[in-house]
This record gives structure tokens, sequence and C-alpha cells, in this order.
């Protein structure tokens, strides 16, 4: 062995050198790295590739017509005691009124929020137009307008259910003869219900007459809504009184036809059928604050006194409101 291979055992100085720590090898292989995949590129779809139209106007109301026909002559319909028959009223009578409310009358609604989205509510609204109108336009209203969509279930003259066909098909939509158990009946049950106190007096009334309110009788509707517990809400109604201008009454005619008048307007016997178009006059309907009933005791629907100043005020609201509507109207016809 040379010099060159000695190795020496101490330091400078005498110390002892340290021992060189020997490696250790490892038995586990070090981790081999996967490249990551390349991303796959989506293929385009194909450029003669059809994309699906969305169905027109008159596909879908084919579709909506045929489903409503299944569903009548399978019989899944529903009608309850007074002869409601929701199915019907929602898919044939509300579409068969919305073009003249949407495109004819041009209807505004004022104070929706005033009307309750649940629970009992007694509507009183003033009446107007020779033909009641009016009423329907209502009825659309407080389904179309609403933020919650209510049936309005409207008290009507018998005379309208002892016409041919008026009759049942005002039970279809709802309606019924306008008399105290009915009404308490429907309030009581948590309806949205609607009454024209005013009746033919006010519908009737000559053109010369028109937004002064007439009698609202003996107000039966304040004692069924104190006995039921449900809001008064009233309800002002401006564009009715120009649709058909009564200028005159033919009452021997009325009276052989058993009808409370018969009208003559501009247009009506003169034009025939022609007269029977309503003129395009502009809507307004407001919706009052609510009259609260709950918070009189109990017996209070059978104090006279009560009932005839809670119906002078209802009265009296719907007045002052057509005044100032009219006030902000500049023509019966442009709004």
């Amino acid at each position: 062995m040379g010099e060159a291979d000695v190795i020496p055992l101490h330091g400078p100085g005498g110390r002892p050198r340290p021992r060189p720590t020997p490696r250790r090898r490892s038995l586990t292989p070090p981790p081999v790295e996967t490249p990551p995949e390349p991303p796959v590129a989506e293929e385009p779809p194909p450029a003669n590739l059809p994309v699906p139209a969305a169905p027109s106007e008159l596909e879908r109301t084919v579709t909506e017509v045929a489903a409503f026909l299944r569903r009548r002559l399978a019989g899944r319909y529903t009608v309850d005691e007074f002869g409601f028959d929701p199915d019907l009223n929602e898919n044939v009578i509300l579409p068969t009124l919305r073009p003249l409310y949407e495109r004819w009358f041009r209807v505004e609604t004022i104070g929706v929020e005033n009307v309750p989205a649940e629970g009992g509510a007694l509507l009183v609204a003033n009446h107007s137009g020779t033909l009641p109108l009016d009423a329907l336009m209502t009825v659309v209203a407080t389904h179309d307008d609403l933020p919650t969509p209510r049936n309005l279930r409207m008290l009507a003259a018998d005379l309208v259910f002892g016409l041919p066909g008026a009759g049942a098909l005002a039970r279809k939509a709802g309606h019924t003869l306008a008399c105290n158990p009915d009404a308490e009946a429907l309030l009581g049950d948590g309806e949205l219900v609607g009454v024209w106190p005013e009746g033919f007096k006010g519908i009737g009334k000559a053109y010369a007459d028109r937004y002064k309110l007439q009698r609202f009788g003996r107000g039966g509707f304040v004692s069924a809504a104190l006995r039921t517990g449900v809001p008064i809400i009233p309800c002002s109604i401006v564009g009715a009184e120009e649709i058909y201008p009564k200028i005159g009454d033919l009452g021997p005619l009325a009276r052989l036809l058993g009808v409370p008048y018969f009208p003559i307007t501009p247009t009506w016997p003169l034009l025939g059928p022609l007269g029977l178009v309503p003129l395009p006059s502009k809507w307004y309907i407001e919706f009052g604050e609510p009259i609260r009933t709950d918070e009189f005791e109990p017996g209070a629907a059978d104090d006279p006194m009560l009932v005839f100043n809670l119906t002078d005020q209802v009265r009296e609201n719907i007045q002052q409101t057509l005044y100032r509507l009219l006030s902000g109207r500049r023509n019966a016809f442009l709004g």
C-alpha cells in the first residue's frame, strides 16, 4: 500500500477525524411522472344539423286546445256547488273577453295591491254602460292584473239567470244570484265576491247622468260583509259610460220583452247589428283601500244605522274616486 492510500485517523492537532457516513441506497424506485394527456378538442356540430325551432303561437294554441278537449271528453275537470267550472273559465271564457279588455278598451288598473291575495273579500263597484260589460272587464282585471290571480265571483240579478243560455254560462263562470245566503257562503269559503249595488238603475241610466251614482239599495252587501268579517274593496270604473251612450228608452217595448229598459243609442237600433258593437272608450279600474269589517262586534249586521253608514261610506268613496279619475282624463277615447 502506498503512502497516498493511507487515511489519517487524526486531524490537525491530534483531534480524531469523523468517520464519513456511508450512503444508503434506497430500495424504493423514484416515482415516475406521467405526462398529462393532451386536451381532447370538442368537435363542432355539423354545420348542416337543423336547430329545433320554438313552437309558434299557433302551435301552442292548438296544443292547449287539444289538451282542453281531451280533459273535457275524459271528464277530468271539477265543478263546485255553485256550478263554477274553473277549467272552462280559464280556457274559454277569459280568453274570449281578453281582446276586449286589452285591445278594445285598453283597460288600466290602479291599486291592485289593495285586493287581498287570499281569503274572503267583497268588491263593490259602480255600474254603467247599458250592457254590463263593466262587470265582465272587472272579472278579467282581478284575474290578469293582480299579483296573485283571483276568480271574481259576481252576484248577478235574477234576470241574468232567466235568459236562455246566459244563466248556465254565468254559473259555469262562477257567478250566482245576488242574495245574502249565496254571498255569505262564498265569502265564508274565502272567495273574492263582486257586487254592483246600483243594479239596472246604474247600467240603464241616461248618458246625461253619467258617472252620477244611483242609490245603493238597502245595504245587503254590507250586511254580508259584516256577518263574515271580510274587507270591503271599493272599485271605481271609468270608461264604461261611453260604450253605449243611452239617449232614449222605448218603455212599451221593454215591458213587452220583460226587460228593465230598451235603450236607444246613437248607433242602436239605427245601424242594426252594427249598433251592438261598443264604442272603444279608454277604461280605468281603480281598487280603493279596504274597509275593514272584522273590528265590529258580533251582531253588527243587524244594526240598520251601522249598515246605512257603511253603505254611504262605500258609495261616497267610489263617487269621489270617479270624480278624481275623470278630472285627470283628457278624452273619453284617448285617456
